[in-house]
Order: structure tokens, then C-alpha cells, then sequence
């Protein structure tokens, strides 16, 4: 069992062994317990930077394995430069969010925590599967922790949200799996991904695929106006799903449009490109503008979550290297950064049960350590050069600028709204007198969610600084990406 195995099974290994044995009067074993799969999980992951080879677009840390020899099915993983750093950021999300969830989840702990470390195998086997069936094994088994966590630990609404979540991303999915057999029957009985990128598809076949897969990703990432799912389930998740669901889950959508859509289709990628850079400009500017006027905290963040996947897909089909190389960087500086957003105001729900922005007011005079971290996190949120959040934008904007000026100019607003709706709720929830008798009973963050919020915030800094890791992981996979959609197979 090679690394990439070990970083999908260890932690599902683990959840089920919770769910298993755990009882809520062994509460407190059952928490121990899943820290320590969650941190196997993610030590795992560790050597495979050691051991990654910069220069190559080759897939690495291959494993393959016969599984359902009848339809030529594998068991085949590897990663690249664009895949690589999702596996060890969802392992670490995943720490985090098992050590937020330390106190807030008092009923069912065992299977809270079980359907948490289920749920970060099957999103790494996402990241890592090279077999198409492999691929949506995984991209469809995910639904089923999220659904029972929003479903069983969330909020008044919970089961409408957990529906409409599951209902949303089925539906896109089964066009996918259309398309996924249409591809087996034209590589003569082969579901090896690399395999279906190298097919002379006509422009009619690659038009029908491009759409089926938009179906499944464009819901998943999630672009406008197939969005609507997010801010409901955002509003009923408990935090740590919200966090999940926020750093991870979305990137899975965004992810198959550069493992799937380009590649496989790239004449029809380049031909339906202007509808993807509209619809993603629709969500940076529209859904930024939607944001400012929310008075749910969490349903902010959430719109705020869509205007920045907007960026992610604006970077990929401009098909300039500064653009896709972009647009995945913000993928992974959202993910630290959403998750420290919305395990925030988690902290802020523990204590007064409202997310409400107008229950607050004043936040820094009981709490001052706490707003520390929170006004680092919403700097980052606003892209403020030097965290995260900066990084990504500002590559997708240059790319886009150098493809088409006012795309740029366009992209660029995201950047205005961004610290228009961040700061003005930091400004009502955190700054000013202590507005009411919940905000003057408030007690400081404690030793556990210091220690969380402080890992993400030197996370949000590390990349902010030097991003260099990053890139230089994705550069030449990114570039070979590039290639291969220019030089297409109708050309």
C-alpha cells in the first residue's frame, strides 16, 4: 500500500472503527481517537513533498491495481502538479476541524467525528483517482458523510438543506456518468483518464461532454446560477461542516474542470470559454454585490466562497499559464482561508447561538485575542497582499489581463467588493462599544481554539509571503495542460 493509499484508507479506516465502538459516554476517548487518525492521516502525506519531482507533468506516486476486471476497471492513483497539493490540505483541514469540534459536539460524537474522517479519504481519492470510474466512486460517495452531517448536526432547517444539497449534486452527476460511459465505449472499453484525453473526439462529441461535465462541476464548484444550494447549506452545517464543505468540497468541482472538461474536450472548452468567463464574472461581481446585504454572517462568507470560486474558473478558461496556475493557487488559499472564516464564527456561535451580525457589536472589548486572529482572516478574505488571499487574485487578474484588458479591469472590482462586504461586517461585529449583554458576557478564546485559529493563521501567512512552494509544485503540469488544449486534436 503505497502513500496515496495510506492517505485515503487511514483516515476511513479510522471513522469506521469510530463508528463502530464509540458511545457518548466515552465521549472524550472517541475525540482522542479521531485526532489521532486525523494527524495519521495527515503525516502521511508529509513525504510526498520530499519525494515530489519538480520539472515533470508525469503522474507520481502511481499505484494501480486491477478491481473490476470484467469492465476494465482499475484501482489506479497518482497525483501531479495540479493535484498534488489537495491531498495533504485536505488532511489538514481535517486535523483542524476535529480539534474545533472538541467541545461543540456533546450527542453522537462517534459519528460526527467518523463521518468527518470517512468523508477526507474519499475527498483525497477524488484528487487521486486516474480511473474514470475509480473517480466517481469517490466524487459520489462524498455526498454521504456531508448529507448526514448537515442533516443530523445541523440547524433549525437542517434536513430542507441536507435535500437540497444531496439533490443538486446528484443531479449534475448522473450526466457525468452519461458522459463517462459515452468515453469507455470510444477508448474501445477503457475508463484510464490519460487515455481519454489523447481521443479524436468530433467538435459535436466534445460539445456534449463539455456540457455534461459542466453539469456535475459547475454545481459542485458552485458557479452562478447553479449556486443557490450553497448559502442554505452553509447557514444549517454545523461549523466544522461549513468549514469541510467551504476549504474542500468546492475545489472538487473546480478540479474537474482541469482533469476532465480541457483536457477531454479541449476544442469545445475553447469554443464555450466566453460563457465560462461570463458566468464566473457574473459570480465575482453580482454574487459580491449580494453579499454586502446579507445579515447572516455565515450566509456572507458563503456568497463570498462563490464570488472567489469565480475567480478559480475565470483563471482556468483564459488558458494562460498565469491564469490556471492562478486559479489554483486560490483554490488552495481559499481553503485556509474560508475554513478560518467560518470556524470564526463558529467560535462567536458557541458562546451567543446567533450568527446574526446585528446580535454583535463591539467583540474586541471581551474578546481582543480572538478579533486579532478574526481581522487577519478578513484581510485575507479581502486579498490584502501579504496573506493568502492576495496570491491567487492577483495571478488571475494579471492573466486575465494579459488574455483581454477588460476582463481584467472586470475581475479586478472583486477586490472592492471583497473588502466592502469583509470590513463592514468585521466593523459591526467586532469594532465600536459593547452593544449588548450577550457581547459584555463574552469570554476570550481558550488554549484549544487558539491553537486552531493560530495554525491557520500562520497557514494564511506562510503562503501569503512565500508562495513559491506552490507554484513550483503546478508550473510544468500547468503548462503541459496548456499544450495540450492549444494543440487539440481537431487542429
Amino acid at each position: 500500500m503505497g502513500l496515496l493509499s495510506l492517505a485515503i484508507w487511514a483516515p476511513i479506516a479510522f471513522g469506521v472503527l469510530l463508528l463502530a465502538i464509540g458511545r457518548d459516554e466515552h465521549a472524550r476517548a472517541v475525540r482522542w481517537l479521531a485526532l489521532v487518525g486525523a494527524l495519521i492521516g495527515f503525516l502521511v502525506t508529509l513525504p510526498l513533498y520530499g519525494d515530489f519531482k519538480l520539472g515533470t507533468a508525469a503522474m507520481q506516486f502511481v499505484e494501480k491495481a486491477a478491481w473490476i476486471e470484467r469492465f476494465n476497471v482499475h484501482y489506479h492513483l497518482g497525483v501531479d502538479g495540479i493535484s498534488f497539493w489537495f491531498v495533504p490540505l485536505t488532511a489538514f483541514i481535517t486535523v483542524i476541524v476535529v480539534i474545533a469540534s472538541w467541545e461543540s459536539i456533546t450527542e453522537r460524537v462517534n459519528q460526527y467525528m467518523g463521518a468527518f474522517l470517512i468523508l477526507s479519504g474519499l475527498m483525497i481519492g477524488v484528487f487521486t483517482a486516474l480511473d474514470g470510474m475509480l473517480f466517481y466512486v469517490f466524487f459520489e460517495a462524498t455526498l454521504i458523510p456531508m448529507y448526514l452531517i448537515i442533516g443530523i448536526w445541523g440547524g433549525p432547517n437542517k434536513i430542507y438543506a441536507a435535500f437540497k444539497f444531496f439533490l443538486y449534486t446528484l443531479l449534475g452527476s448522473l450526466l457525468m456518468l452519461i458522459a463517462l460511459i459515452y468515453l469507455y465505449n470510444q477508448s474501445g472499453g477503457s475508463f484510464d483518464i490519460a487515455t481519454w484525453h489523447q481521443l479524436p473526439l468530433s467538435r459535436t462529441a466534445q460539445t456534449a461532454l463539455f456540457f455534461a461535465f459542466f453539469a456535475a462541476f459547475a454545481v459542485k464548484v458552485p458557479m452562478w446560477p447553479v449556486h443557490t444550494w450553497l448559502p442554505d447549506v452553509h447557514v444549517e452545517a454545523p461549523t466544522g461542516g461549513s468549514a469541510v464543505l467551504a476549504a474542500i468540497m468546492l475545489k472538487l468541482g473546480a478540479y474537474g474542470f482541469l482533469r476532465f472538461s480541457m483536457p477531454i474536450a479541449p476544442d469545445a472548452s475553447r469554443e464555450w470559454a466566453w460563457l465560462m468567463i461570463a458566468l464566473s464574472l457574473i459570480a465575482v461581481i453580482y454574487v459580491g454585490l449580494v453579499a454586502m446585504v446579507q445579515k447572516d454572517m455565515k450566509k456572507l462568507v458563503a456568497y463570498s466562497s462563490v464570488a472567489h470560486m469565480g475567480f478559480v474558473t475565470l483563471g482556468f478558461f483564459i488558458f494562460n499559464d498565469l491564469g490556471v496556475s492562478g486559479g489554483l493557487v486560490q483554490m488552495i488559499a481559499h481553503g485556509f482561508v474560508s475554513g478560518a472564516m467560518f470556524l470564526s464564527i463558529g467560535v462567536l456561535y458557541d458562546r451567543v447561538h446567533s450568527r446574526e451580525i446585528a446580535a454583535y457589536g463591539g467583540v474586541v472589548n471581551t474578546m481582543p485575542n480572538f478579533t486579532a486572529f478574526a481581522l487577519l482572516f478578513a484581510m485575507a478574505n479581502c486579498g490584502l497582499p501579504g496573506t493568502a488571499g492576495f496570491v491567487g487574485e492577483w495571478m488571475v487578474i494579471l492573466g486575465a489581463t494579459k488574455a483581454n484588458f477588460w476582463i481584467g479591469v472586470a475581475s479586478a472590482t472583486a477586490l472592492i467588493f471583497g473588502a466592502a462586504y469583509t470590513l463592514w461586517m468585521f466593523k459591526r461585529v467586532y469594532l465600536g462599544p459593547v452593544a449588548n449583554e450577550n457581547v459584555k458576557g463574552l469570554t476570550d478564546i481558550d488554549s484549544r481554539e487558539f491553537l486552531v485559529l493560530a495554525v491557520l493563521a500562520i497557514a494564511v501567512l506562510a503562503m501569503g509571503l512565500y508562495p513559491r512552494p506552490f507554484t513550483d509544485v503546478m508550473d510544468t503540469s500547468v503548462a503541459e495542460l496548456l499544450k495540450h488544449v492549444a494543440l487539440s486534436k481537431l487542429n
